[in-house]
C-alpha cells in the first residue's frame, strides 16, 4: 500500500495523530513510540537544519531531500509542511511532484505572502483568495497518485477575521483541498464552530506556547477534527533538555549525573536497526528481509 492510501485509510478509521518530526531519526522514534503518522515540520526542519527562523528561508531542493530521508526511514505516513509552495501555481505543481516522489503521504500548503511568518506570531499577511485556489487548484492537478492528500491552511483567522477564516476554508475545500487547516483559532469555541461550518475534514494544530488553547486529542476528535499535529513537541523537548545537559556539563565537567536521562547505546542501535547491518555484512550475498525489522516499543538497555 502506498503511502497515500495508507493515510486515506488512517483517516477513514478514526483522527489522526501526528507528531512533529525533524529529521529521519525523530520520524523513527515517533513509529516506534506507536503513532501511526509523522508530521515534518517546517520550523522544525529550518530551525535544526539552518538555525534559522521559520520565515520561508527553505529551498524545495533542501525539503525534497529531507523527505526522502525521513519517509524512508519509517514505515508510516509523513505529513509535509511545504509552507506557501514556493510560489505560484507553477511552482506548487513542481513541489507536489517532487515531494510527492519523494515519498510523500501529504503536503500542506498555507496562505501567506512570502516572506511568510510562524502562524502564532503578529504581522502576517495573507494572499488574495483567488491566488491561494489557483495554488490549490494547482496541487490537485499535479498529483500523480489520486490518494495523495493537499491539504490547505489558512492563516486568516488573525489578519481578516474568525468569518473569514471559515469563507477561506469554504473555498479552499471548494478549490480541491482534501483537508482544511484554520491556523491560530483563539479558544475552543472557534475551533468547535469552525468544525460546525466548514463541510470539510480538518486539522488542528496544537502547538505550544501559541494563542490556540490545549484542546485533548479527544476534544478534537468529538468535534470532528481528522488530524491533529504536535509540530514542535519533541523539538522543544529536546532542546531544552540538551540546554541543560550542557548546563551541567560546563559545570561538573562530567555526564555522569545525565547517565539515567539519556537514551542508552543500545536502546540507539535498536532503534537505528543495528543488527540488520550487521547481518547484511555478514551474510555479503544474502540480504534479509526488511519484513523482519523490529517496530516494538522502547525498552531500556545498559
Amino acid at each position: 500500500m502506498t503511502a497515500p492510501a495508507q493515510l486515506r485509510r488512517l483517516l477513514n478509521q478514526g483522527i489522526v495523530v501526528a507528531p512533529g518530526v525533524f529529521n529521519a531519526v525523530t520520524a523513527r522514534l515517533v513509529e516506534q513510540c506507536g503513532f501511526q503518522s509523522a508530521y515534518l515540520s517546517g520550523a522544525g526542519l529550518t530551525n535544526a537544519m539552518t538555525g534559522l527562523p521559520d520565515i520561508g528561508l527553505l529551498t524545495l531542493t533542501e525539503l525534497v531531500q529531507q523527505t526522502a530521508y525521513v519517509s524512508s526511514a519509517c514505515g508510516i505516513p509523513l505529513i509535509v509542511d511545504a509552507d506557501t509552495g514556493f510560489g505560484g501555481p507553477l511552482s506548487v505543481t513542481r513541489a507536489v511532484r517532487e515531494l510527492e516522489r519523494a515519498g510523500a503521504a501529504a503536503i500542506q500548503l498555507e496562505d501567506q505572502e512570502n516572506p511568510k511568518r510562524c502562524g502564532h506570531l503578529a504581522g502576517k499577511r495573507i494572499v488574495p483568495v483567488e491566488t491561494m485556489v489557483r495554488k490549490i487548484r494547482a496541487a490537485a492537478r499535479a498529483r500523480t497518485n489520486p490518494n495523495f492528500v493537499i491539504i490547505a491552511r489558512t492563516d486568516a483567522r488573525a489578519v481578516e477575521g474568525f468569518r473569514a477564516a471559515m469563507d477561506r476554508g469554504r473555498r479552499y475545500r471548494d478549490a480541491g483541498a482534501d483537508l482544511i487547516f484554520p491556523e491560530a483559532l483563539e479558544s475552543a469555541e472557534e475551533f468547535s464552530r469552525f468544525a460546525d461550518r466548514v463541510p470539510a475534514p480538518l486539522m488542528a494544530n496544537m502547538t505550544e506556547f501559541g494563542k490556540s488553547p490545549y484542546l485533548s486529542v479527544k476534544d478534537l476528535d468529538r468535534m470532528g477534527y481528522r488530524i491533529v499535529i504536535f509540530p514542535m513537541t519533541i523539538f522543544r523537548i529536546m532542546m531544552k533538555s540538551a540546554e541543560e545537559a550542557l548546563l551541567e556539563l560546563k559545570r561538573a565537567g562530567t555526564p555522569t549525573r545525565l547517565l539515567d536521562r539519556m537514551q542508552t547505546r543500545m536502546e540507539l542501535y535498536h532503534l537505528l536497526d543495528y543488527d540488520y547491518y550487521e547481518a547484511l555484512e555478514a551474510a555479503s550475498s544474502v540480504v534479509p528481509s526488511r519484513s523482519r525489522r523490529r517496530r516494538g516499543r522502547i525498552r531500556r538497555s545498559v
